[in-house]
C-alpha cells in the first residue's frame, strides 16, 4: 500500500512573483477552479496581507473552492497572520502557512534578530494563526543555509506551538538531492514529535534541481510537495507540479507514494496557466511540451508503432494531451457557448460580458472552421481587460509590407473615447503597428518581450501574442489572438497599456521574496 504525497500549488503565490505573471482577480479564480478540478490538495491562493488587491483574491478563491484546502502565506507577524486568518475565514478548508527566516545571514542582515527571537516569534506566529484554524504551516525561510542544530530548535518549538506541516523550503535553489535528502532525514530523525506532522518541501530551481531535490525530499520522508504549474515562479521557478506527480506515478516502484490528482487535467491547467501568464512553454518542457510525446527518430518511431513502451513510459492521454478536441463552429448558438465556458471553469459576471465574448467568438468562427478549447481560452484572455478599464481599444487597421521598402501601418484605434486613425513606418509591420499606437498612447513604456505562439496546429491557426511592457517599475503582460498574427499583435500590445492604466501590480509581495 503505497503512502499519500500532498500536492500543495502555489502557481497563484510564488508563481505571480515572476515578472509580469502578476495575475487578476478574475484569472486566479480560473486558475484556482482548475486547480481544484485537477484534485489540487492545497492551494496557495496569494499573500493576503501584501495589499488589499490580494486580500480580495485571496477571499474570492476562498469563497469559491469547496474541495481544495485554500491557504494563504503570511510572515509571522500579527498583522500579516490576521489578514490571512480573515480572507480564508469563507474556506471549506482553510490554512495559514506562516514564515521567518533562520540561516544566519538572513536573521543578521534582513530581520536584524536573534535566534532566540526567531524562536520566540515563531512560536507567537503559530499561536496568533491558530486563531483562525488549526490547519497551520510553517517554513523556516532559507532552511538551505540554515544551521541545522537551530532547525531542530525551531521545527519543536513550532510544533509544540501547534503547527501541523513542518516545510523545509530550499529558497535559494542551492542545494543537490543528496544533500537535501539527508537533511530532511536527520530533520525528522531528530525533531521531537515529527510523527506528529507533515514533512513539506518547497524547492527552488536555480541549478536547475528543484524536482530532483523535491523527489529526493519526498525519498528522505516528505510527504508534501509545494510546487507550480510549469515550474513558474521568480528567477529559474519553482519544482513543476507535472513532473513531481508524474514522476511519483510512473515510478511506484521507488518512491512508494501517490497522489490524488486527476493527471487528465494537467495538460489543460498547463496551458491555462501560460495564457494568463504570457509565459510559453518550451517544446521539450517534460509532460506538457508540445514534443514531450513526439517522436523524430526513425528508431524510435518504429519501435513505438510495434509497441508504445519501448521509447514511452507514459501514455499522453493520460495528462490530459488529444482532449482539445473541437467543441464548437460558426453554427453553434449561446447557451452551446455558455456551456462551454462553465464546463472550462470560465465564469461570465453579465450578459453583456457574455454579448461581447460571444460576438468575438462568431467573428473567430467566420474566420477559423475549427475551434478548439484552446482557442475559447485564448479568446477569453483576448477579453480580460473589462470595458471601463479599456483606455484604447483597436478600431481597425490595415498593413503594408513589400520588398525593398520601408513596412506601413495604418491603425485606428479609440482613446479615451475618441477615434484616431494613424500611420507610421518601422522596420517589420510588427514594429509599424507598435509605432502607431505608441504615437498615441505615448506611454514612454519599455518594451522587453515580444513572443508568438500557435495556438492549435493548422495554417489558420489563431497565433497568440504575449508583449511585456515595463513602466516606472511596474511589468505588465499583454496577451492578444488572432488568425491575423499583425492584428493579434497590436491587440496585445493595446491589452498591455490598458493594464498599465489599470491596477495591475507587479510583485505583490514586494521585496519579501519569501520562500
Amino acid at each position: 500500500m503505497t503512502d499519500r504525497l500532498i500536492i500543495f500549488d502555489t502557481t497563484l503565490r510564488d508563481g505571480e512573483q515572476s515578472p509580469g505573471a502578476s495575475m487578476t482577480r478574475d484569472e486566479k479564480l480560473r486558475i484556482a477552479r482548475q486547480l481544484e478540478k485537477m484534485r489540487v490538495d492545497v492551494i496557495e491562493a496569494g499573500f493576503a496581507a501584501a495589499s488589499n488587491g490580494d486580500f480580495e483574491s485571496v477571499r474570492a478563491v476562498a469563497e469559491t473552492i469547496r474541495e481544495s484546502t485554500v491557504c494563504s502565506l503570511a510572515r509571522a507577524s500579527e498583522n500579516d497572520i490576521r489578514r490571512a486568518g480573515e480572507a480564508i475565514r469563507p474556506a471549506a478548508s482553510g490554512r495559514i502557512h506562516t514564515f521567518i527566516a533562520t540561516s544566519p545571514i538572513h536573521m543578521e542582515k534582513k530581520l536584524r534578530m536573534s535566534p532566540d527571537q526567531v524562536v520566540e516569534q515563531a512560536i507567537k506566529a503559530i499561536g496568533w494563526a491558530r486563531q483562525y484554524t488549526e490547519d497551520v504551516e510553517f517554513s523556516a525561510e532559507d532552511a538551505v543555509r540554515s544551521d541545522i542544530d537551530f532547525l531542530v530548535r525551531v521545527f519543536t518549538e513550532v510544533i509544540k506551538a501547534g503547527a501541523k506541516t513542518i516545510n523545509v523550503p530550499d529558497t535559494v535553489g542551492y542545494s543537490v538531492p543528496a544533500q537535501w535528502a539527508e537533511r530532511m532525514r536527520t530533520l525528522i530523525e531528530r525533531v521531537p514529535g515529527a510523527d506528529r506532522v507533515v514533512w513539506s518541501t518547497h524547492c527552488h530551481n536555480d541549478l536547475g534541481m528543484a524536482v530532483a531535490n523535491s523527489l529526493a525530499a519526498v525519498m528522505a520522508g516528505a510527504r508534501q510537495v509545494e510546487c507550480t504549474i510549469n515550474g513558474l515562479g521568480e528567477r529559474a521557478g519553482n519544482a513543476s507540479l507535472e513532473e513531481v506527480v508524474m514522476s511519483v506515478r510512473t515510478r511506484r516502484d521507488v518512491f512508494g507514494v501517490d497522489t490524488r490528482i486527476d493527471a487528465s487535467q494537467i495538460v489543460p491547467a498547463s496551458r491555462l496557466v501560460s495564457t494568463i501568464t504570457g509565459y510559453p512553454v518550451q517544446p521539450n518542457k517534460a509532460i506538457v511540451g508540445a514534443n514531450a510525446f513526439a517522436h523524430e527518430s526513425g528508431i524510435h518511431q518504429d519501435g513505438v508503432l510495434k509497441h508504445r513502451e519501448t521509447y514511452e513510459i507514459m501514455r499522453a492521454e493520460d495528462v490530459g494531451w488529444n482532449t482539445n478536441k473541437l467543441v464548437l463552429g460558426k453554427h453553434s448558438g449561446r447557451n452551446a457557448f455558455r456551456a462551454r465556458l462553465t464546463e472550462l471553469g470560465i465564469v461570465v459576471e453579465s450578459e453583456e460580458q457574455l454579448n461581447v465574448a460571444f460576438a468575438a467568438f462568431k467573428e473567430l468562427a467566420d474566420k477559423k472552421h475549427e475551434i478548439f478549447d484552446e482557442d475559447i481560452q485564448a479568446l477569453m484572455s483576448d477579453e480580460a481587460v473589462t470595458p471601463e478599464d479599456e483606455l484604447y481599444k483597436l478600431v481597425a487597421m490595415s498593413v503594408r509590407s513589400e520588398t525593398g521598402e520601408p513596412p506601413q501601418a495604418a491603425v485606428t484605434l479609440t482613446a479615451g473615447g475618441r477615434e484616431v486613425r494613424v500611420e507610421s513606418q518601422g522596420s517589420g509591420p510588427v514594429d509599424a503597428s507598435f509605432r502607431a499606437i505608441e504615437s498615441v498612447a505615448r506611454s514612454g513604456s519599455e518594451l522587453l518581450l515580444y513572443s508568438v505562439n500557435a495556438i492549435t496546429t493548422g495554417t489558420d491557426a489563431q497565433g497568440e501574442v504575449t508583449v511585456r511592457l515595463a513602466l516606472g517599475g511596474r511589468i505588465v503582460n499583454g496577451q492578444g489572438a488572432d488568425t491575423d498574427i499583425i492584428v493579434a499583435s497590436a491587440k496585445a500590445y493595446i491589452n498591455a497599456l490598458n493594464k498599465l492604466q489599470g491596477a495591475q501590480k507587479l510583485n505583490p509581495q514586494g521585496d519579501e521574496s519569501p520562500i
